[in-house]
């Protein structure tokens, strides 16, 4: 079951998957908890099964087009689907007519593979950095 947790934020399960998604820089997670604990327009919801949070996702609308903040499992449970399902979640629960996350090549690795069309950019970024815009149109799919 997916549920908000935006008021959850200091919760050790939740600050560990967290933790995960900025790749253990300590700043880096006091600034997303503040992103979640202090704003309205950005939303972040666990998956739980037996009353174990499995995983999380961040997320904040641009019109009707959903952006993937953070998105992250318990590396137990990784390669069992929850990234996916975390995902199909989100899209039901918010009904956006598209999803999409810019990640590194990892995350555009996941996102290619759960049917997400995926784009590389360097514009705009330091040091001839590459990042990766995947993007998924529910529109298309309830077509």
């Amino acid at each position: 079951m997916l549920v908000q947790v935006n008021d959850k934020i200091t919760d050790s399960q939740i600050r560990e998957l967290l933790e995960y998604a900025v790749f253990f820089d300590t700043d880096q997670l006091e600034h997303v908890c503040n992103l979640y604990k202090l704003t309205n327009d950005n939303e972040l919801y666990a998956l739980e099964d037996e009353g174990e949070i499995i995983g999380v996702v961040g997320c904040r609308y641009h019109s009707n087009d959903l952006e993937i903040l953070h998105l992250a499992v318990r590396p137990e449970d990784r390669l069992k689907g929850y990234g996916r399902g975390l995902l199909l979640e989100i899209l039901d629960k918010k009904n956006p007519d598209i999803l999409f996350a810019v990640t590194d090549e990892d995350g555009a690795d996941f996102y290619r593979n759960v049917g997400f069309e995926v784009t590389s950019f360097t514009e705009g970024l330091e040091n001839g950095r590459e990042l990766f815009r995947s993007v998924y149109r529910a529109e298309e799919e309830a077509e």
